[in-house]
């Protein structure tokens, strides 16, 4: 038989629409029931959805980007997905029971009916499994992207078509990086070039982004790769420019101690005064669909820029072309503007304070509140685009510190030309190079590091 809700009271008219239930208890499951007149199954249906929304404020009353931290783990993000789905399940039962209360099951077979709850269904399942795949995504970006200190693990980056072997392996090996006892949280971001115009992997971007966790200010140096003839930590001198150190070490592993990448970061730290415990490997290609996923990035660039030779468009086009001034860059062009250096009044240094720029501005972008409904394509961005070390319980306190600082006075920026890098004597072998003024280099480190800076206990 039909079942049909008892009029209430005082009701002269026919009852309410099923359809008006069956909104109501998409709304809140509960309502539609209590409209229908059976207040305690409304009860019943009302009482798990309000214990999640209690979970849930509970677990954002933190910040939303706390949360988005949590969700990096398996057992948080597994327990979020299964949550979500479970209640939007149960919302999908509540709002089918209160149209059938109103009108029992015959109420189906009417299109108008039949049609809300069908839309109300999909509008359950759209958003709801948006939301878990949102979690998923996370935790699976993160799996990506984070490269476990194995020994002689290879770091895989994805190269553009026809710029290497699918899969192939951009940074050959890493050893574990030792325990490095240090205040500060010092990373070297490292850009290999890997594009289908390129026949090789080029690492021509090298900077170490320096925090002091206590005062939550930031270097940024960049050491151009044309800095050759270096003294190592080994008393070694190196004569070769600085951006085949880690190819050199990968291709004689019996000479440098743990492969490419852990000799790069280990000698750069050696001669900055500080050590490097984490790298973050930045495919460029990739780092522009990062940009594009961000909706862009907005820079103000000091000086134009005319450069006719630039080759790197997609399209095939030659030159870039950008005016002083602000301006908001997508990808291809945030790219360019990271890659030119040829032209007038440019070079390698203008390039290097460029890149430093573009990875703040970046920083901004990420922390801006308004890319929430983004995160699904910005995660796969992400994780298609970087590697690193850094490890996922010191995330939190980077981004305590990354919320602190206010304003481009909280970032020292430096390149490490001139006046802190030359030229060598005229005549010396190996083309353009750059040999390190290391008394200068020294005193700089003092001032950026302060006693953390080796050369700040070295023997006079």
């Amino acid at each position: 038989m039909t079942r049909l809700r008892r009029p209430r009271p005082g009701w002269t008219q026919a009852p309410p629409a099923p359809a008006i239930a069956a909104f109501l208890s998409f709304l809140w499951p509960g309502l539609g029931q209590w409209y229908a007149g059976r207040p305690r199954a409304g009860v019943l249906f009302a009482i798990p959805i309000a214990a999640i929304l209690l979970l849930l404020c509970v677990w954002l009353s933190r910040g939303i980007e706390w949360a988005l931290l949590d969700l990096l783990t398996q057992i948080v993000a597994v327990t979020f997905i299964l949550l979500v789905l479970a209640e939007g399940a149960w919302r999908i039962a509540s709002l089918v029971h209160a149209a059938w209360l109103m009108g029992g099951q015959p109420v189906f077979r009417k299109p108008p009916i039949a049609g809300t709850v069908a839309v109300l269904t999909v509008l359950v399942v759209v958003s709801h499994v948006w939301a878990a795949a949102v979690a998923w995504s996370l935790y699976d970006g993160w799996g990506r992207v984070y490269v476990p200190p194995v020994a002689g693990a290879p770091i895989v980056l994805p190269v553009a078509s026809g710029a290497a072997t699918p899969g192939s392996s951009i940074l050959p090996s890493i050893e574990p990086s030792p325990e490095i006892v240090s205040r500060r949280i010092n990373v070297l971001v490292t850009g290999i070039d890997s594009s289908a115009i390129r026949n090789h992997s080029l690492t021509d971007t090298l900077i170490v982004v320096s925090v002091d966790p206590d005062t939550g200010r930031v270097a940024m140096v960049s050491f151009p790769r044309d800095i050759a003839r270096f003294r190592m930590s080994t008393g070694q001198v190196f004569t070769a420019k600085i951006n085949s150190l880690m190819v050199e070490a990968d291709k004689n592993p019996s000479k440098y101690a743990g492969g490419g990448l852990a000799t790069l970061t280990r000698e750069l730290g050696y001669l900055l005064g500080v050590p490097i415990q984490y790298y973050a490997a930045v495919d460029l290609t990739g780092f522009a669909r990062l940009i594009d996923a961000v909706g862009g990035v907005t820079i103000d660039n000091p000086k134009a820029i005319n450069d006719p030779a630039y080759g790197g468009w997609t399209d095939g086009r030659i030159g870039f072309f950008l005016s002083a001034g602000v301006h908001k860059l997508n990808g291809e062009t945030a790219l360019a503007y990271a890659r030119s250096r040829k032209g007038a009044g440019d070079n390698d240094f203008t390039r290097a304070r460029r890149q430093q720029q573009l990875l703040v501005a970046l920083r901004d972008r990420l922390t801006d509140p308004a890319l929430l409904p983004k995160m699904s394509s910005i995660i796969d961005a992400g994780s298609r685009t970087v590697r690193t070390n850094f490890p996922q319980d010191r995330l939190a306190e980077m981004l305590t510190i990354s919320r602190s600082i206010q304003g481009d006075d909280a970032i020292k920026r430096i390149v490490l030309g001139p006046p802190y890098a030359k030229n060598p004597p005229a005549g010396t072998p190996g083309g353009y190079q750059l040999v390190i003024d290391m008394d200068r280099l020294a005193k700089l480190s003092i001032e950026l590091f302060g006693a953390d800076s080796s050369y700040a206990t070295a023997s006079p």
